[in-house]
């Protein structure tokens, strides 16, 4: 693992290393993907706590970036904290309400894709959203606004956000809080009859994964200067955080990392070669079928046994 550690900060690095603005991107992008599948894996991986609609706290984060400073004209940089706030409130409202009622497994799992269909629809109707044209910010670059002309400065952002993820991650795996999260993902019945609280637990580890999520869709918000529905709510987006930790290996630290480079690696190439409409998702579910069959534990999995 050492090596994978060294491997990873010298792919970090290589974006800095020269003027490339199109390295600079691949490695924003890939960093972005790291970072939603952080924080999907924070519930996911080690709770079991499936979800298909994570792409909802992407989308708050994104549109309280756009909203605070079109609508209020708040400095920029306050949508890093509220973007957090909003989508761990919005975690923790969620999975309240679906872990009272007792929801596990793909009950779950369908609850939280119809909650990402309900914010897709109000932001696609009010206008406090702009509806279904978006909302465009404001080109001025500066490091107060917290936009950047060069590429490398918002990947430094992405980067900064994706290490203080894979911290709390290693936090969590070493934390009682981390030991009861893997205890209910493996018997919840047994956890329970320990005496842990199944629904405080289950609903602090989806608002850290919410809010989580949520910074990486204010930094793309303020990278891209546009958000609109299909954007911030996009299937394709939730779609790949979970593939990226599943992938790389669930309930890991550095997995979601190894599985965002090698996912990226796949697509990134393949597009290249194939220009078609819909290959990105055709070929998102190759990988993820083969990575069941032949790496059910991940990449992190596969290096662990070496």
């Amino acid at each position: 693992m050492p090596l994978v550690v060294l491997a990873g900060i010298v792919l970090a690095a290589l974006p800095f290393l020269g003027g490339s603005q199109y390295l600079a991107t691949i490695g924003l992008l890939t960093a972005a993907s790291a970072l939603v599948g952080q924080g999907w894996n924070l519930a996911g991986g080690f709770g079991g706590l499936t979800s298909f609609g994570s792409v909802m706290f992407f989308g708050i984060g994104a549109y309280t970036a756009a909203i605070i400073q079109t609508r209020w004209g708040i400095n920029p940089w306050f949508g890093l904290p509220a973007g957090a706030a909003l989508g761990g409130l919005a975690g923790a409202v969620v999975g309240f309400a679906a872990f009272r009622a007792g929801l596990r497994g793909s009950y779950f799992a369908l609850v939280t894709l119809a909650f990402a269909e309900v914010f897709h629809v109000l932001s696609n109707s009010l206008a406090l959203t702009g509806a279904g044209l978006g909302i465009t910010l404001r080109l001025a670059p500066g490091l107060g606004n917290f936009q950047f002309l060069d590429r490398r400065a918002s990947y430094a952002v992405m980067l900064a956000l994706l290490v203080l993820a894979t911290a709390l991650a290693h936090w969590l795996r070493a934390s009682r809080f981390g030991a009861r999260l893997v205890a209910l993902r493996e018997n919840e019945d047994a956890a329970q009859a320990l005496g842990i609280d199944i629904v405080r637990t289950k609903t602090l580890a989806f608002a850290l994964s919410g809010a989580v999520i949520a910074t990486a869709g204010v930094v793309y918000t303020q990278t891209y200067l546009y958000i609109d529905p299909s954007i911030a709510f996009s299937v394709e987006r939730s779609v790949e955080m979970l593939l990226v930790a599943m992938i790389g290996g669930p309930g890991t630290v550095w997995g979601p990392i190894l599985g965002a480079i090698g996912l990226h690696l796949v697509a990134d190439t393949a597009q290249a070669w194939i220009a078609l409409p819909g290959f990105a998702a055709m070929l998102y579910g190759v990988v993820l079928l083969a990575v069941i069959r032949l790496l059910p534990d991940g990449i992190a999995g596969m290096f662990r046994r070496a």
